[in-house]
């Protein structure tokens, strides 16, 4: 079929009455790039760049815009805001709903784009994608995009319990892993660096051939487990904050979260504090959302007669995720006359024993959903072992 040449040269118009001033900002570490669309002004999209951090000049923008506006219109209107989710976090979104302005922020992974092998991407781009983005929005489109629901600066900071232990565990493996490794060079493999005696042992190692530890050699070792013996102090340091703030929530009412999910038998302050406060603390209207949100829903591919599962989405909260597929296992362990694991067993049974590691991701989502009841509605999870009082 021919294709009308007049219509295929001219651009799509961006058929929409505005209401408003509609700004997109693509932040960066050096620039801030000001997309905007105002009414009275066409249809074209004008851009403008600040010096990144600098909010007086992006407040002055925002006034000259609304200036222009009125002068054209005779009318006031508001501004609406959108930006990625991203390195500078939610500080620029409260500074902007602070002044007034009504400010979204959306998940980047959630905007269409094109599926050209080698796709044109610059700020420019990417400022009028997020702006077209917000309009489709604003017009009440499903599943444009999907916005985030920033936190409070008291739930952010809650979260560090957790994701500072996260991080010093990890720093702790590297020591004990580069001090095993010094040691088998030597033909030492029997040398523990968590045990309290570990300077003690040191002092006695002797190499596979005889030989004492060489000096330089015990030195940097020495000087591993100095690094190490802090990394344990600070480790303990936040395991007694953790506590703390779990154990402040015993005179809370309604019962919070945290405390909640420690009745269950399996369940300890780490993993109650991290469902706590990577997903539980927020409000989900159904299974669906909470599972999106931990990245555990399906997703599925249908196209004419193919129909196939893909697996985990794995686009919601990857410490969330983690720490489920951790517990799913441990409940197994410590849940074996729940219905979910006995779901689990069942299914595992059906498919000849294998397919282990993909039912437990969904032992994982199935567990996730049971819990968010419980700590919503307090429905007990079917044949769960709580703890005693």
């Amino acid at each position: 079929m021919p294709i009308d040449a007049d219509r295929a040269e001219t651009p799509a118009a961006i058929q929409t009455h505005f209401a408003a001033i509609f700004i997109s900002l693509e932040l960066s570490r050096s620039v801030w790039l000001i997309t905007s669309l105002t009414p009275g002004g066409g249809e074209k999209m004008s851009k403008h760049s600040v010096r990144a951090g600098d909010v007086a000049a992006l407040l002055a923008r925002f006034s000259e815009l609304k200036q222009r506006a009125l002068a054209r219109t005779g009318k006031s209107f508001p501004i609406v805001t959108i930006q990625e989710a991203g390195l500078d976090g939610f500080w620029l979104h409260r500074l902007l709903e602070r002044e007034g302005i009504e400010s979204h922020v959306v998940d980047p992974a959630s905007i269409a784009t094109s599926r050209r092998r080698r796709r044109a991407k610059t700020d420019r781009i990417d400022g009028e994608a997020l702006l077209r983005a917000l309009l489709a929005h604003k017009r009440g489109e499903p599943r444009v995009c999907a916005m985030v629901k920033a936190p409070t600066p008291e739930e952010e900071d809650r979260r560090r319990l957790c994701r500072e232990r996260k991080v010093l565990i990890a720093e702790r493996v590297e020591h004990v892993n580069r001090i095993k490794g010094l040691l088998f060079a030597q033909g030492i493999s029997a040398y523990e660096p968590l045990r309290r005696d570990r300077r003690q042992r040191l002092e006695e190692l002797t190499t596979g051939d005889g030989r004492p530890l060489p000096a330089h050699l015990k030195t940097q070792i020495s000087r591993e487990l100095d690094r190490l013996e802090l990394l344990l102090n600070q480790i303990k340091l936040t395991e007694a904050e953790r506590d703390e703030v779990l154990a402040a929530q015993q005179t809370a009412a309604p019962a919070p979260a945290g405390r909640m999910l420690l009745d269950f038998k399996g369940i300890g302050p780490e993993f109650a504090a991290v469902l706590w406060l990577e997903g539980l603390f927020r409000h989900f209207d159904n299974r669906r959302q909470i599972a999106s949100y931990a990245g555990l829903a399906p997703t599925p591919w249908q196209s004419g007669s193919i129909d196939r599962e893909q697996g985990v989405s794995k686009a919601g909260n990857a410490r969330l995720r983690t720490t489920l597929i951790q517990l799913a296992w441990l409940w197994l362990r410590h849940q074996p006359q729940s219905a979910l694991s006995r779901w689990f067993h069942e299914r595992v049974k059906r498919d000849g024993g294998r397919m282990k590691k993909t039912t437990i991701v969904a032992l994982a989502r199935k567990l996730l959903v049971a819990l968010w009841k419980y700590v919503a509605t307090g429905v007990v999870v079917e044949g769960a072992v709580m703890k005693a009082s």
